[in-house]
């Protein structure tokens, strides 16, 4: 690779892994060992990079699809691109991959173990993504998070060290709270894309319209339907949060912020009248600070 297209390449990459600091939740904190930061930055790297890919977010250029060796002609079409991801990141297993981020996350898969299916996963998600604009009810939405989040909390897990079996399902929990917390944040943002994460039945229940979601500002139905969902996401995240008093050090620390995070993501939503429509509330960082002061002072208790 000459100069500057090894430049492109990490410009690139870069540029996905600037991303990190706009999460809800501490993708790798300076607290951790550097060895976990790394890996966990590989991971949220690729993570991003499919979510990217699926919302036709790539950096200009085409760097991306020229890495992924897709045709010009191609570059733009989401369902191409995550086929040739996917046919990338089984050369993380076997072989030599493509594009710079796959290549730094093949050490993250070898030193940890990782395998495929989580990574997998999140591309399935981003294929759905493509055909599916809609959720019926909430056990759907529930399925597609399934595929677009719970698979990075097990890698979290997998890549510390403490996977077991109530872990993970602690951990979904957590991961599937996030998701549903950034649907409400973003849902003018997805109506724009033509999506809708609000269940079809929850929106008929609380007479909630597509053309309701448009609005500049949300009516009293809308902010309802946001509350309901929220409500359901602060379920989550409390089934959730008994993952953070299960570990130790600075793994606590970690998963306490994952989980503060969403909770401090709640609280901007509910000051905000849960009025999402005119964009997504911000979180304080006192707020957030709280958030974990409190998570931790639980975890104490329970652990």
């Amino acid at each position: 690779m000459t100069g500057t297209r090894q430049a492109r390449a990490e410009t690139s990459a870069r540029a996905t892994l600037d991303k990190a600091s706009g999460e809800n939740f501490p993708v790798a904190p300076f607290f951790l060992p550097r060895a976990w930061r790394d890996d966990l930055m590989a991971v949220y790297g690729y993570a991003r990079l499919v979510d990217d890919i699926g919302d036709g977010d790539l950096a200009p250029g085409g760097a991306d699809a020229r890495h992924l060796g897709v045709d010009p002609v191609y570059g733009d079409d989401p369902s191409v691109l995550l086929d040739a991801f996917e046919a990338d990141l089984r050369r993380v297993f076997d072989g030599t991959p493509r594009h710079p981020l796959l290549r730094t996350l093949r050490p993250t898969v070898r030193r940890r173990s990782l395998t495929p299916a989580p990574f997998l996963g999140l591309i399935e998600a981003n294929r759905q993504d493509q055909h599916v604009r809609r959720y019926e009810t909430y056990d759907d939405l529930l399925s597609y998070c399934e595929l677009s989040a719970n698979p990075v909390g097990r890698l979290v897990l997998q890549i510390t060290g403490t996977a077991s079996p109530e872990r993970v399902r602690r951990s979904d929990a957590v991961c599937t709270a996030l998701q549903i917390i950034e649907h409400l944040q973003d849902v003018a943002e997805d109506l724009e894309r033509d999506r809708i994460y609000l269940p079809a039945e929850d929106m008929l229940r609380f007479h909630v319209t597509e053309s309701d979601l448009a609005a500049r500002t949300g009516g009293a139905s809308v902010r309802a339907l946001v509350a309901y969902e929220a409500e359901r996401a602060r379920e989550l995240l409390n089934e959730g949060t008994p993952l953070v008093g299960s570990v130790h050090g600075r793994l606590r620390l970690l998963l306490a912020g994952f989980v503060a995070g969403g909770r401090a993501a709640l609280h901007a939503i509910a000051a905000a009248g849960h009025d999402v429509l005119p964009g997504p509330p911000k979180r304080t960082k006192a707020n957030l600070l709280r958030e974990v002061g409190a998570v931790l002072r639980r975890a104490r208790r329970e652990g």
